[in-house]
């Protein structure tokens, strides 16, 4: 007959208690560190930035915990792409054409349409579009992968956990009519909670916040000083207000633009190209006559 099983002491002979474990989660923790309990997301915004003044987390931890508490109520709609400044690719275009676009803009990958631009049939990689150089006889429409949809009113939190889940990186966006209204990928929902990710539009070791683009229009960064603007340009926008042109910009608004949107200002058309943080990044900036012609020749 067995003898009763029988607790092993620890070493060096002394019996101690075990710590208990401590199953709270991060969040719990959190919310005990800095009690007595908000009672509102503002008062909640404020306690972590006393938490941070404490030195009980990171200047970090705090601004990533702020973009989710804030990611909260977003929606796709909110950060999505508009459609009017979609980078799409026509299924019935030459190779060539393809090509030239896709070196241009240097995304990843595209939504393709046929027909209309509405009309999204699947997203194409980059890398896969390499496939026709060698294989020229290869059909460009087994290369596209599915689209996926999702309407404007999305959650963020939900769709970020979508993306995860389907390991999409980017999601072509509806109107309640079921009318492309753009587009927004993983980075967009991300950078709400984590701020900027270095990409394609950034700068790099402190090179000029203004560029040519191949169609001869210019990238002007929205921190870069109107006077800038006004010698790369010889325009004579306003200095005695703002600074910057992203300010000018937001100024004339009334509020800060999202991508895709246009204001005129002296013959200067500023198209928003990429936002961080509630303010502008990138504009696109073309002369409005070169605009106006254009749309004439359309």
């Amino acid at each position: 007959m067995s003898e009763p099983h029988s607790v092993r002491p620890p070493r060096g002979g002394e019996r101690h208690n075990a710590p208990p474990v401590d199953r709270r989660t991060l969040f719990q923790r959190l919310v005990e560190l800095i009690a007595p309990g908000p009672d509102s997301r503002d008062e909640l915004i404020e306690s972590l930035a006393e938490a941070e003044h404490k030195d009980l987390i990171s200047p970090e931890s705090r601004m990533m915990l702020e973009g989710v508490i804030h990611m909260a109520d977003m929606t796709a709609g909110d950060v999505m792409v508009a459609t009017r400044r979609m980078d799409l690719l026509d299924i019935d275009s030459p190779y060539d054409d393809l090509l030239h676009l896709v070196i241009d803009t240097g995304h990843s990958r595209f939504p393709v349409y046929e027909g209309q631009r509405d009309n999204v049939i699947g997203i194409l990689m980059t890398k896969d579009l390499l496939k026709l150089q060698r294989s020229p006889d290869l059909n460009l429409r087994t290369l596209l992968r599915p689209a996926v949809f999702v309407p404007e009113s999305k959650g963020l939190n939900e769709l970020l956990q979508d993306f995860r889940a389907n390991r999409n990186h980017l999601a072509i966006v509806i109107d309640e009519f079921g009318t492309t209204a753009g587009l927004i990928t993983i980075e967009d929902v991300l950078e709400e909670i984590v701020g900027e990710i270095e990409d394609e539009f950034d700068d790099k070791d402190g090179e000029s916040g203004i560029y040519t683009l191949a169609d001869g229009s210019q990238r002007v960064a929205g921190d870069v000083e109107i006077q800038a603007v006004n010698g790369a340009f010889g325009t004579s926008l306003p200095t005695d207000v703002f600074d910057t042109i992203g300010g000018l910009v937001a100024h004339e608004l009334g509020r800060v633009p999202r991508r895709g949107e246009a204001v005129e200002i002296s013959e200067l058309v500023f198209t928003v190209m990429l936002t961080r943080g509630g303010a502008v990044r990138w504009f696109k900036v073309t002369r409005a006559s070169s605009v106006a012609g254009a749309a004439d020749g359309a």
